[in-house]
């Protein structure tokens, strides 16, 4: 896994984005670990572990022989992934076009057709709202109120009150929005714009749910393991026959 260097990752708990920070990441019992090199990234493959790498210009495809790309940015936009990237490159989210700039595109926008894999087109624009969850849909994002250096009071699992302080933006309240659980926060001391999304509060209030993969990023996760499948089983079988 490549990212930034300071990933803005909101659910921590649940993102090996957060090797990126602790030098180490759990989810859901599989570890993630932060390497500086392709030569450690391949150890932590051979040990079953994730190697999470700063790398936000994907050089590592350079180095390394890769059976498939995904691009899981969720940038909204194609920032440079293409079709001859690997023999098989998915993407996921608005953006791309399956068949032009990748084989497969996967549905995230939430409804009928989430996870649906997508071999020709692309997936629904972005609306830019947040799905609703428990009656709340942007009432349960917490913004930015100004631009600064974000420092949170509260953890993820912690349940809060409408009115409650969150944290700070260099010295302004951030408040929670809804009562509910702190299912995700931005890492402490980083410098946010304003406006940017910085925590999100689930209504359910299951304090169990912050540290478990969502229904959403389960979904997601399914149709990037069947676009894989599915070009890996027709790439097997066109070698056989050729």
């Amino acid at each position: 896994m490549t990212d930034l260097e300071q990933p803005t990752v909101i659910r921590r708990t649940v993102s090996f984005a957060q090797a990126m920070y602790d030098g180490i990441a759990m989810v859901e019992d599989i570890e993630g670990i932060l390497v500086k090199n392709s030569l450690e990234a391949m150890i932590a493959l051979e040990k079953g572990q994730i190697p999470v790498i700063v790398d936000p210009e994907c050089e590592i495809l350079a180095e390394l022989s890769f059976d498939a790309v995904v691009d899981a940015i969720l940038a909204k936009t194609n920032l440079n992934t293409n079709i001859n990237q690997a023999s098989i490159v998915v993407t996921v989210g608005p953006g791309f076009t399956a068949g032009v700039d990748c084989h497969a595109t996967v549905e995230t926008q939430r409804g009928h057709h989430l996870g649906r894999v997508i071999l020709k087109g692309s997936a629904s624009d972005n609306t830019g709202i947040p799905g609703v969850i428990g009656g709340y849909g942007i009432e349960r994002v917490i913004y930015s109120p100004a631009a600064g250096v974000f420092t949170p009071v509260n953890k993820i699992g912690d349940l809060v009150k409408k009115g409650d302080v969150l944290g700070h933006v260099d010295g302004i309240p951030v408040l929670a929005t809804i009562d509910g659980v702190l299912r995700g926060i931005l890492q402490t001391g980083l410098t946010v714009p304003e406006h940017m999304k910085i925590g999100d509060i689930d209504p359910r209030a299951q304090v169990e749910n912050c540290f478990t993969v969502s229904d959403k990023a389960r979904a997601i996760g399914g149709g990037v393991l069947e676009a894989l499948m599915h070009f890996y089983n027709k790439n097997q079988k066109e070698k056989n026959n050729g």
